[in-house]
């Protein structure tokens, strides 16, 4: 029954929760814009410049892993904390993110530089795809490094009441590369014509402007910035709180990263016509799915924010909301990308084979029911239970669904029983249905409600 303090207490929720998401996923967006600008540009050019920019992405889709754990890690005390009013301890957080996250963008900047078609040679066996890929790989290494600084201090912006702000600074950089796609791959305003190379310069810069936003956005700050003293030395509670939630993160992203890495990897073994359609349909599917992941950090920040502050029954309420809207995200993004189908069709029928354009056109309807178990798994797994601290599921429900149960039939399935393309494709994309009844399970039992700030 409708009552006005529950009518009340809806609008509150969707205020609070709009107020987060929809600058996250507007972000989200832009960036995924840019992926489908790079494969629209680069589809102008041909089917083996869109293959192996695709391919040649998988390494930074590898860094984005790690990045996203550290960021997860970073949230599940930041929101708590942010939520208690301790900015302090927020500030130590970001420090003992930012020596972790240095780090790894350091070894991959080195691995892309140095080694870059041993780092395609994983992806395909193709000459052709190895040595434009390299080509690309080699420019755009630079903004790894980048990365490592400007993606951990946006993250931190969101969690202390500054989500518009970073996704004003993370949008600049997106429309700008945006922008030098267009001007570096054609050559347009007399720049000279760059193709793969010019992709990859786009992306270099763009990265550049956004650290150099970020470091003019930490000098304003009085209250939550990169302070040196925390960076030398971290007080040694949040640091081994850090890497106590952020571990099994990590360890999730990367058995679910790596997993999703395989896909193309058996993928890039199918043939070309695989790949361009596979390559296509990600990038189609990563734009529609913006709200479902902004869904995803919005809950954790919620949520997070109500534990932290000791209200343990409002986050059970809202966890609850929050699943519900999960389905409905899923279920119209699903709608959208079957709505999008023919007109992207109709977009790419020049520039694909005709096998090519038969394997994107059924991969985009899998894809949009893959979303609706996307939307809920990124809102309950990454999202609520994690904001609790409650990092270990995800890890084990990953690691199993996809190095138990999807991988290994994927190879069966391509390499052993030699299935069709569209059957390999399907089989590969029930990995968030699987692990949906376990997820449920370990929703009900609300392990996840906890307040991590009691004994800091």
């Amino acid at each position: 029954m409708w009552t006005k303090e529950g009518i009340k207490a809806d609008k509150e929720f969707y205020r609070k929760l709009f107020s987060l998401v929809l600058p996250i996923a507007a972000q989200n967006f832009m960036t995924a814009v840019v992926s489908a600008s790079d494969a629209l540009m680069l589809g102008m050019q041909g089917q083996t410049a869109l293959s192996a920019v695709s391919l040649a992405t998988q390494v930074q889709f590898v860094l984005n892993l790690f990045l996203a754990a550290l960021t997860i890690g970073a949230t599940v005390l930041a929101a708590q904390y942010w939520g208690k009013g301790d900015a302090k301890a927020v500030e130590e957080i970001l420090a003992v993110t930012l020596r972790i996250s240095v780090l790894i963008t350091f070894l991959f900047f080195l691995a892309a530089y140095f080694c870059p078609k041993t780092l395609m040679r994983i992806f395909t066996n193709s000459s052709e795809l190895i040595t434009y890929g390299a080509s690309y790989l080699r420019i755009v290494s630079g903004s790894f490094l980048c990365m490592g600084v400007s993606q951990v201090y946006l993250c931190i912006m969101k969690n202390s009441g500054r989500t518009l702000k970073s996704t004003v600074y993370g949008s600049v950089a997106v429309l700008l590369n945006l922008l030098l796609n267009f001007i570096l791959i054609f050559g347009a305003m007399g720049f000279p014509k760059m193709g793969i190379k010019g992709a990859a310069l786009a992306t270099l810069i763009a990265r550049v402007v956004e650290l150099l936003l970020v470091l003019w956005e930490n000098r304003r700050q009085e209250v939550v910035r990169i302070r040196l003293k925390y960076l030398r030395s971290p007080k040694a509670k949040l640091q081994k709180d850090y890497f106590y939630y952020t571990s099994p993160v990590l360890a999730n992203e990367l058995a679910w990263g790596c997993g999703f890495t395989m896909f193309s990897v058996i993928m890039g073994h199918l043939g070309s016509d695989a790949v361009a359609a596979n390559s296509i349909s990600n990038i189609l599917k990563n734009v529609i799915a913006c709200f479902c992941l902004g869904l995803g950090t919005g809950s954790g920040i919620m949520i997070g924010n109500e534990l932290g502050c000791g209200n343990l029954n409002q986050a059970k309420k809202y966890g609850r909301r929050l699943c519900q809207t999960a389905v409905a995200a899923g279920a119209l993004s699903g709608l959208l990308l079957l709505a999008a189908c023919k007109p992207m069709m109709v977009f790419f029928a020049g520039n694909l084979t005709s096998q090519a354009q038969e394997y994107l056109k059924v991969m985009l309807w899998v894809c949009s029911y893959y979303l609706v178990g996307k939307s809920i798994n990124c809102t309950v797994i990454a999202g609520i239970f994690c904001a609790g601290g409650d990092t270990r599921f995800g890890m084990c429900c990953d690691a199993v669904t996809m190095w138990v149960v999807i991988i290994p039939a994927g190879f069966l399935a391509a390499f052993w029983l030699k299935l069709p393309v569209l059957w390999v494709y399907l089989w590969l994309h029930l990995d968030e249905f699987v692990k949906l009844p376990a997820v449920y399970r370990h929703y009900k039992k609300y392990g996840w409600v906890k307040n991590l700030t009691q004994h800091g």
